[in-house]
């Protein structure tokens, strides 16, 4: 049966997939990278330390009770995103076992960007990778990324995004992570954030600051810390900052449709996970798909997808 192995090095997971594209079966194994209590984030070195070691015990999990099993090719994030200069060392750990895994078993290497990966997992797990053939709108909402893309199918990358509109300041994500340790929660801290925010009893509405379809998120951090210090509390101010997510997300898509008319929109990436937000989105638009959440955050089964995708081009 041909099989398909993906591995995703990011800033925040190690991650492997393996997927059979016979049964249509995605196999992951994912360890959030270690994050000591009350930081928000790693240094690059430690992230790479980190890696090293959680890398071979998650393929090692990935491929347990799967003797003699054949790979056919591999997919691996080697870049943040596909333009000039974009580079992160941690994607060189996913990258040299990738390389590795490619010589052993005489098979190819399909290297994309983490960005790319995102959007497929996302297609992948919404049962529509159906609009890779034709241009699609694609948000990529993480800790290090808040980016509103045009795709369209391209021949040696398989998907070339441009850029519509982004954040100017913070990413959604560290809005998320900053406001989460003010509340004391632990890093990353979007899934606790959203807990807390189901706790609310009131729901304080947030108005989106756009600067020609980009947006600004650095002065909900700041109101978040005033309401605080106002004595208001922690699970009305945690859904006051996804008020502004959600607020901010919603106005970068309709800037998206009303410049590129009306194409269907897939949302990706750690943040778009949030039960909220997608309701939110959900009620307000019409052909838009979300990733399942697992799908959602840092994941390998999207590289794992590239490479399959990759390598049935290359066969014809």
């Amino acid at each position: 049966m041909p099989l398909f192995t993906g591995l995703d090095t990011s800033n925040y997971t190690t991650s492997a997939a393996l997927y059979d594209s016979e049964s249509g079966k995605m196999y992951s194994a994912r360890r959030l990278l270690p994050v000591k209590s009350g930081e928000a984030g790693l240094r690059q070195s430690d992230a790479v330390f980190h890696h090293t070691k959680q890398l071979p015990e998650m393929v090692g999990q990935l491929f347990d009770g799967m003797d003699g099993c054949k790979i056919t090719a591999v997919g691996v994030s080697a870049r943040p995103r596909n333009i000039e200069g974009s580079y992160m060392p941690c994607f060189l750990c996913g990258e040299g076992l990738a390389d590795s895994i490619g010589s052993i078993n005489s098979v190819p290497v399909y290297k994309t960007s983490h960005q790319i990966g995102h959007i497929l997992a996302a297609l992948f797990s919404a049962d529509r990778l159906d609009m890779i053939h034709s241009p699609f709108i694609a948000f990529h909402v993480s800790g290090g990324t808040t980016d509103c893309l045009y795709c369209e199918p391209d021949e040696k990358e398989l998907i070339k995004v441009t850029e519509i509109c982004t954040s100017l300041d913070l990413k959604a994500g560290q809005l998320i992570d900053r406001t989460g340790l003010m509340l004391g929660l632990d890093f990353p801290c979007g899934r606790e954030l959203e807990l807390l925010s189901e706790k609310a009893d009131k729901s304080i509405k947030a108005r989106a600051v756009m600067k020609n379809g980009s947006c600004c998120l650095s002065g909900f951090e700041n109101k978040a810390r005033a309401m605080l210090d106002e004595g208001i509390s922690r699970e009305n101010t945690a859904r006051y900052i996804l008020n502004a997510v959600f607020s901010t997300v919603y106005e970068m898509t309709k800037h998206a449709l009303e410049k590129y008319g009306s194409l269907p929109v897939i949302y990706a990436g750690g943040v778009m996970s949030d039960g909220y937000i997608r309701e939110l989105l959900a009620g307000r638009l019409e052909n838009i798909f979300f990733s399942a959440p697992e799908y959602s955050c840092d994941n390998a089964a999207g590289t794992a997808v590239y490479a399959k995708l990759m390598y049935e081009r290359q066969e014809k």
